[in-house]
């Protein structure tokens, strides 16, 4: 920091703080396209995990997602209860349950897919094409630093 310059500018140039800034907008703009729907994007993420690996445990599920067992817990009820999955002892073992997709499901993880990429392309669209291409490869990059 120099001398005349400022902490909170010097805070505000901070790769840290922008991208906390960016996922926050990220996060409010999806999270404002999902609430049409009566979703959350952890619903989203569930619901995509199941399209994808369903029927599955719900302990793999959570593995899966990385969301705690009691947060799965409540996120499965909402989706149950909005007749967007299934919930049925597991045929492999009876002390679990198998989570699958209804057909509405089905329908509002397509939505859903709709309404994220939009939200999406709303949030890199001060970007040009190619520095979209360039941001989101330099950003899966920094995002994998950990793998």
């Amino acid at each position: 920091m120099t001398a005349n310059e400022p902490a909170l500018t010097r805070i505000r140039a901070l790769p840290t703080w922008l991208l906390n800034r960016a996922s926050a907008r990220g996060r409010r703009l999806v999270g404002e396209a999902f609430a049409g729907e009566g979703v959350r994007m952890p619903h989203h993420a569930v619901l995509a995990a199941v399209a994808d690996h369903g029927p599955v445990a719900q302990a793999e599920l959570g593995r899966t997602t990385g969301f705690d067992p009691k947060d799965m817990v409540g996120i499965l009820n909402d989706l149950q209860a909005a007749e967007l999955v299934t919930r049925t002892p597991d045929p492999a073992d009876r002390r679990k349950n198998a989570i699958a997709l209804t057909a509405a499901g089905r329908r509002s993880l397509a939505r859903l897919a709709a309404l994220g990429d939009e939200a999406n392309a709303a949030l890199l669209a001060p970007l040009s094409p190619a520095e979209r291409e360039q941001f989101l490869a330099l950003l899966a990059r920094v995002a994998r630093a950990d793998d």
